[in-house]
C-alpha cells in the first residue's frame, strides 16, 4: 500500500479543515514546499495536494505554490480541487503534476470527465467524497442522491482506474478510518481506491494495508503528531501485493 501524506492549500499555506468546514481551520504552514520536502526525507513517494480555493470555486490560485513542490522534489504528485476544465488539467499536468483528481467534474460534467480519461488515461483519477453514505461536490458543501456503490459502478464502466474516497465524517476528526467501506469497495470494484479520511493511527495503516486498499492519504495525524510517517510508510509496504 501507498501512503500519500496531504497538504491542503488555502491562500499559499498548508492548512487543514474539520469535516470540510472552512470556518474551522487550521494553519499549518506558511510554505508548504518545505513540508513536502520533509515528507520526501521520511520516505514518502506521493504526495497528495488539495486547493481548497479550488475545490470551492473552480480556480487554480495556488498553483504556483503547486509548482513549487513538483519542482523542489521527486515525489508523485496529485492534485485535486476545482479541476472543472480541460484546461485546468492541462495547467497542472504542464506544471508537472502527475495525476489530477476530478470530484464535482466528475458528477457535473460527463462530456468533461470522459474527454480528460480519453486524453490523458491513467493521469485521471476520480475524488468521491462521502457524506451520509451519497456523494458530495463543490468542495463538501453539496450533498447529491447519488450512493457511493452507483458511483462507483459507473466509473469502472468508464474506465477510471483511481479512486480517492473520502469519508467526510472521518476526516480530521481523528477517530479511525471506515474500514468497512474501504474493503466493501476494494472487493466489489476493480479500480484503485486511496482512503482518505480519518487515517489517525499505525492500526488503521496495518488494517488498510491488510485489507488491500491500494493507497492511504495521511493529513491531520501527522501535523499533530499523532502518527509517525516513517513507520506508516514502513506498515504499508506489509500489506498485500495489488
Amino acid at each position: 500500500m501507498i501512503i500519500l501524506p496531504a497538504i491542503d492549500l488555502y491562500s499559499g499555506k498548508a492548512v487543514r479543515l474539520l469535516k470540510g468546514d472552512y470556518n474551522q481551520m487550521t494553519v499549518y504552514s506558511d510554505n508548504p514546499a518545505e513540508f513536502a520536502l520533509d515528507f520526501a526525507k521520511k520516505g514518502a513517494t506521493h504526495i497528495h495536494l488539495v486547493d481548497l480555493e479550488g475545490a470551492r470555486d473552480g480556480t487554480t490560485p495556488n498553483l504556483g505554490v503547486i509548482k513549487s513542490i513538483t519542482e523542489k522534489t521527486d515525489l508523485f504528485t496529485e492534485v485535486g480541487g476545482g479541476i472543472r476544465s480541460m484546461e485546468t488539467v492541462e495547467k497542472y499536468l504542464s506544471a508537472g503534476v502527475d495525476r489530477v483528481i476530478l470530484g464535482t467534474a466528475a458528477v457535473k460534467d460527463r462530456a468533461f470527465l470522459l474527454e480528460a480519461l480519453r486524453k490523458y488515461g491513467e493521469k485521471i483519477a476520480v475524488g468521491i467524497d462521502i457524506k451520509d453514505g451519497k456523494v458530495a461536490i463543490k468542495g463538501w458543501t453539496e450533498k447529491t442522491d447519488i450512493t457511493a456503490e452507483d458511483f462507483c459502478a459507473d466509473m469502472e464502466s468508464i474506465g477510471v482506474s483511481t479512486v480517492i474516497c473520502t469519508d467526510i465524517s472521518k476526516d480530521g476528526a481523528m477517530q479511525g478510518a471506515n474500514h468497512s467501506l474501504y474493503k466493501s469497495l476494494s472487493e466489489r470494484f476493480n479500480m484503485n481506491f486511496i482512503a482518505s479520511g480519518g487515517v489517525s493511527s499505525i492500526e488503521d495503516v496495518r488494517s488498510l494495508a491488510e485489507i488491500g486498499v491500494h493507497g492511504a492519504i495521511i493529513g491531520k495525524a501527522y501535523y499533530i503528531g499523532a502518527l509517525d510517517l516513517s513507520e506508516a510508510i514502513s506498515e504499508a509496504k506489509k500489506g498485500k501485493i495489488i
